[in-house]
Formats: structure tokens, C-alpha cells, sequence
């Protein structure tokens, strides 16, 4: 939690990603005026601020606009160079045809193995490993989510001062469970989402289950008797209506089981685990573009470290790869693999389109101020991420991740959805790189916010744990920040550091992903 260095003063720059590229980005903070000369001797024709886009050459009508080597879109009109390029001036292309992606035709080979790498974790009886020791009380229904938060701050306030080697209590709380068609085909994915939620490794396999009693979602079926038999008791279930007294007796028979899975808890001590056992989820929110400049591709050389380390690496949010298919295709690691990377995309489109939206509805208003123009640009520095390893497998939205290496684990672009998501996928650290900021946090595992300027993490100096805007200002390059934030992911899931939001105790609702019809 060091603030940031402060960046060197530069005259006007700006970074080129790919030689073909005839756009670039300007690096100064706020805003270069017309008339500022960059030492290649380009002459602005009019302001443009930082983040955002300066023609390198004259682009007729018509024209494609190349960034990261790709085309991100076609000029409306004439467009000259020093000139301003932004979404107003362009058309998005098409997105990649999924019949005509290559399979496993680009397969990167293995990077050398980094061993000796090591973090202290709980470890579980299943083998997964925790980086926190929290108890988890997940509920059926919201019906009973007031009633849950009620017994959760009691038990913070009044049983677990007494058990000092719990980090928390946390309520698993949603809006789902009843009023919906629990039978049909998208109700499966919340159902597993919070059956795998329950299972995430910072929980220790000690669960309470809370229901109603006449849900649609009963207990039996979010977690089928003998489904899962790594929890270390017998599932603990209260039904609210088979009480025989009132809401006080409700409440301390709830209190009551907490405080036996929280005794069993208390026992565990963190043990040398190495950083194989490490499933790190990657995430982006309020992205700009230097998104995929600086941040995040400082994160992607933290993901082939950890790759090489023999961890699992979870990228998501379809949309924000959509544009990118083919390259992922190609890098798959079997044409099988290829063939599931597709399958969530194809599930995506469809999805996309019966509720009247496709993927150009993804950038936020925040994205284009902080110079994205489009979802394809988005999706170029999105994938950045991802680093340059071979993809390993590929998760539908709710399932448990159980590979190693990187794996694609499908879902909507939503921060909050997303983040519930890979929780449900076992993710024991979480990796989020932001350019216009956020406080997101996550109560379940820590939160390392990656800052894409130098801006930005000046002012937010007790938000965000990481600047990798000293990259686009030269005074650090991708794989020292690469290696920074290697190093950080180790030290926080070990608990010897605390990340801004863990301090402020910042942590966001779970949010379920529901495709299926309420009723």
C-alpha cells in the first residue's frame, strides 16, 4: 500500500503499439494544445487529451484505422494527421466470423518453469488452498437475506473476537431462489454459481446453508446430498418456517452453528503452499486506453509468471474478447479447447441478440472519455491480460475451474457478475486494473487494483495497490511491473499485506448471472 512514485515531467509523447499502427496514443497527463510538436516532429492540429488517439498519417474517407496491428475501425471521413481520432470518426468492423477461427494453429510452447515460489496458505482437505479463513453462510433465497445479515453482524460484534484466526464471517446473499422458472435451461447456470460459490477455498469446507422452506431453490437441490464430500462436517441447513419459536430463536439456532464451524476454522493455521496452488483471477473495470498499454500487459507478464509457477489464471468477460476470438483460437492449446472457446462465444452472440444488443454495447461512457472508441480497441488491450501462454481450457459461466495454466472461464463483462463468477470458479486472488477508477473490492479473497496512469494513482494513492502508469512514462517497463505485481499477489495471499481494499474493507455484493425468465 506505497504510494506511487511520482512521474518524471516528458515532452509530448506518445505510444505506438504496433509498426503498422497509423494511430497512437498520447501519454501526457491532462491535455497537449494544437500547435505541441513531438520529437518525431508530429504538429498537432488541435487539442487531444491524454489517453486518446493522434492520427500519424492522413487517413482518407474510408480508411482503416490500425491499432495494436489491427484494424479497430474505418474513418468516416478524411481524417489528418496530428489530428483527434475518436469513436465520432470511425465505424467498428464485424466481429470475427467464429466458423472461419483458426484451432490450435498458433499453439505458444511452454515457457521455462519458475520454481521456488512459494505463498502461506489454508490448505483443504480437497487440495485447494485458501488465502483467507472465512466462514461462509450462504443462503437459498433473498427472502431470508435480512435475516441472515442481522445474525452475520451479530456474530462479528459478539462470537468471532473469540476466534482470532477467523478473518471474517460473510453472508452469501442474493436475489434469487424463487419467483423464477427454476426448471429452465438458464436457470442452471445461478443454481451452480452459488453451489460452487459455497465451495470457493477461502471457506475451508465449513458451510451453513440458510433457507425459507418454500423456495424453489431448495437446499437439496443447491447442494445434492454426497455432491460434494470435501466439506469437513456434515452440511449445516437452518429452515427458517420449521422453526417453533420467532425471529430470536431464528437467529441464535443460526449463531449457534456459526460458532461450530467457526471453533473448526479457528484451528487452522496457514502453511507453506507453493505457487502452484494459487487461482488468480484477472478482471478490468473502468477501462481507458492505456488499459492495454501499461496495465495490462503488465499483468499479462505477472500471468505467464505464474503460469510458469504452475498456477491456474482465469481470464473472463466475453464481450471484451470477443473481437479477439481468432487470436485465442489459434493459441488454444487443442482444437477441442478451440472448440469450447467458441461454444461460450456462439452462447454469448445468441444471448446478446435475443435481448436486442450485441457487443458494441459494451463501452461505457467512462471508456470512450478515457480514449477507447469502440469495443474492438477495447478488446485488443483487454486480452493483453491474458499474457502470451498457450490456453489450457475453457469454463461456462459457474463452473468450477480445475485446470492449470490459463483458462478462459466465461462471463459477462459486469465487474460485480464477473467477480461472483470466478469466485464460483475457485478463485483465491483477484487481479483488477482500472484507468478511470473504481473502489471495487470482493469480501471473499483480496482485490490487487492495478492502475493503468500515474494520474490516477496519484490521486487514488489509498485505493490502488500498483501504478503501471510509470510504464507509459518510461521510468518502468512491463516486466519490472510484471514482476512487481508477481511479487505483491505473493505477499498478500501469504496475509503479510493488506491491499487498499481489504483496509478499507471495500467489498462489493455478490451478483448472480440469471439468463433464465422470472416469473
Amino acid at each position: 500500500m506505497n504510494s506511487p512514485a511520482q512521474p518524471r515531467c516528458i515532452r509530448p509523447r506518445y505510444i505506438r503499439i504496433d509498426a503498422r499502427d497509423n494511430v497512437a496514443v498520447v501519454v501526457n497527463q491532462g491535455c497537449l494544445q494544437a500547435g505541441s510538436v513531438f520529437p518525431c516532429g508530429l504538429v498537432l492540429t488541435e487539442p487531444i487529451p491524454e489517453a486518446h488517439k493522434v492520427a500519424l498519417a492522413d487517413l482518407a474517407e474510408g480508411a482503416a484505422v490500425l491499432r495494436y496491428g489491427v484494424v479497430i475501425g474505418y474513418a468516416k471521413q478524411a481524417i489528418a494527421r496530428g489530428s483527434r481520432v475518436h469513436e465520432g470518426l470511425m465505424t467498428a468492423p464485424t466481429a470475427p466470423l467464429l466458423a472461419d477461427c483458426p484451432l490450435a494453429t498458433a499453439v505458444p510452447g511452454p515457457l521455462p518453469k519458475l520454481d521456488g515460489y512459494t505463498f502461506d496458505g489454508y490448505r483443504n482437505s480437497d487440495g485447494s488452498v485458501g488465502t483467507k479463513n472465512i466462514l461462509a453462510i450462504s443462503t437459498t433465497v433473498q427472502c431470508v437475506a435480512a435475516t441472515v445479515d442481522y445474525a452475520v453482524r451479530r456474530i462479528k460484534a459478539e462470537i468471532l473476537p473469540h476466534y482470532p484466526n477467523v478473518d471474517d464471517v460473510v453472508a452469501i446473499a442474493h436475489h434469487y431462489g424463487c419467483g423464477v422458472a427454476i426448471d429452465a435451461p438458464g436457470a442452471a447456470i445461478p443454481i451452480r454459481t452459488l453451489r460452487n460459490l459455497s465451495l470457493n477455498p477461502n471457506f475451508g469446507g465449513e458451510m451453513l446453508l440458510v433457507s425459507l422452506g418454500c423456495e424453489k431453490l431448495q437446499p437439496a437441490r443447491m447442494i445434492p446430498d454426497g455432491t460434494f464430500p470435501v466439506f469437513a462436517d456434515e452440511l449445516s441447513v437452518a429452515v427458517l418456517q420449521d422453526a417453533e419459536q420467532g425471529f430470536g430463536e431464528m437467529v441464535a439456532n443460526i449463531m449457534a452453528q456459526a460458532e461450530k464451524k467457526l471453533k473448526r476454522l479457528n484451528e487452522r493455521r496457514r502453511v507453506s503452499c507453493s505457487a502452484a496452488d494459487l487461482v488468480v483471477g484477472l478482471q478490468c473495470g473502468g477501462s481507458d486506453a492505456f488499459s492495454g498499454v501499461t496495465a495490462n500487459p503488465a499483468v499479462g507478464w505477472a500471468a505467464d509468471l505464474l503460469v510458469r509457477a504452475g498456477a491456474t489464471v482465469m481470464f473472463s468477460e466475453v464481450t471484451e474478447v470477443r473481437d479477439a476470438a481468432h487470436l485465442l483460437t489459434a493459441r488454444s492449446a487443442t482444437p477441442e479447447i478451440a472448440n469450447d472457446f467458441i461454444r461460450e462465444m456462439a452462447w454469448y452472440d445468441a444471448y446478446l441478440e435475443s435481448g436486442g444488443a450485441d457487443r458494441q454495447a459494451n463501452p461505457t461512457p467512462g471508456n470512450k472519455k478515457g480514449g477507447l472508441a469502440n469495443v474492438v480497441e477495447k478488446a485488443m488491450g483487454s486480452v493483453a491480460k491474458a499474457g502470451s501462454t498457450a490456453l489450457m481450457g475453457v469454463v461456462a459461466p459457474g463452473e468450477r475451474v480445475t485446470q492449470k495454466g490459463l483458462v478462459f472461464a466465461a462471463t459477462p463483462a459486469s465487474d460485480f457478475i464477473c467477480g461472483t463468477l470466478q469466485l464460483a470458479a475457485a478463485m483465491n486472488m483477484h487481479i483488477f486494473t482500472t484507468g478511470r477508477g473504481t473502489p471495487y473490492g470482493l469480501s471473499v479473497v483480496p482485490v490487487i487494483k492495478v492502475a493503468t496512469n500515474s494520474g490516477l494513482a496519484g490521486r487514488w494513492h489509498d485505493l490502488i495497490d500498483v501504478d503501471a502508469g510509470r510504464i507509459a512514462t518510461a521510468d518502468a517497463t512491463v516486466e519490472e511491473v510484471g514482476w512487481e505485481i508477481f511479487r505483491l499477489i505473493l505477499e498478500v495471499a501469504s496475509g503479510r499485506k493488506k491491499t487498499w481494499a481489504d483496509h478499507w474493507g471495500l467489498h462489493n455484493e455478490f451478483v448472480l448471472f440469471n439468463p433464465g425468465p422470472v416469473t
